[in-house]
């Protein structure tokens, strides 16, 4: 466990968090509970975000360390983080809807980026964000992150990634330096 300012704990995902985890994933990012927040994707996808087996697959996954950040003793966010040789790539990130804006965001996406560095001596993060998100994207580039113009084909059809309510979704790689 590492705490950082904020009050926030860090600590690696155990198979015991995956309900509470695929839960506070969903209310990020799906249905009206999302809304409370500002990454909500619930006007561009419908269904799930996530699901248990995934979760799961993400914390037994060797080069892999889901990340639960917790306040107080209480689950408020988390990311994954994957080892892939030179860069280490991020994910799954959600904070709690009641608790964004508030900067929490910041602290953990720096926390995510020291621990890829100091854990694989990585020189880069990557992600994939779908390229209709604008305010998130704009968001990551104030962090650091840049553009790359790479896109891949968002899986239609593929309920485990939601049900898309619009037919130009892609991903779009994001790659920021690790100094």
């Amino acid at each position: 466990m590492h705490t950082v300012p904020d009050g926030l704990t860090f600590r690696d995902a155990a198979a015991s968090d995956v309900d509470t985890l695929v839960a506070l994933v969903e209310s990020a990012y799906r249905g009206d509970s999302s809304r409370a927040g500002w990454t909500t994707e619930a006007d561009i996808l419908r269904g799930q975000r996530t699901d248990p087996e995934g979760v799961l697959a993400a914390v037994e996954s060797p080069g892999s360390r889901l990340l639960t950040v917790e306040r107080e003793g209480t689950v408020v966010a988390c990311c994954h983080l994957e080892h892939r040789g030179t860069y280490a790539y991020f994910g799954m990130f959600a904070v709690s809807p009641a608790l964004q804006g508030a900067g929490l965001g910041k602290v953990i996406i720096a926390e995510a980026e020291r621990l890829a560095r100091e854990t694989w001596g990585v020189t880069e993060m990557h992600m994939t964000v779908i390229s209709v998100r604008e305010e998130l994207i704009a968001w990551y580039e104030r962090r650091g992150y840049r553009r790359t113009g790479q896109t891949t084909p968002f899986p239609y059809g593929d309920e485990r990634f939601g049900i898309p309510q619009r037919d130009d979704l892609r991903f779009e790689l994001l790659v920021k330096p690790l100094a």
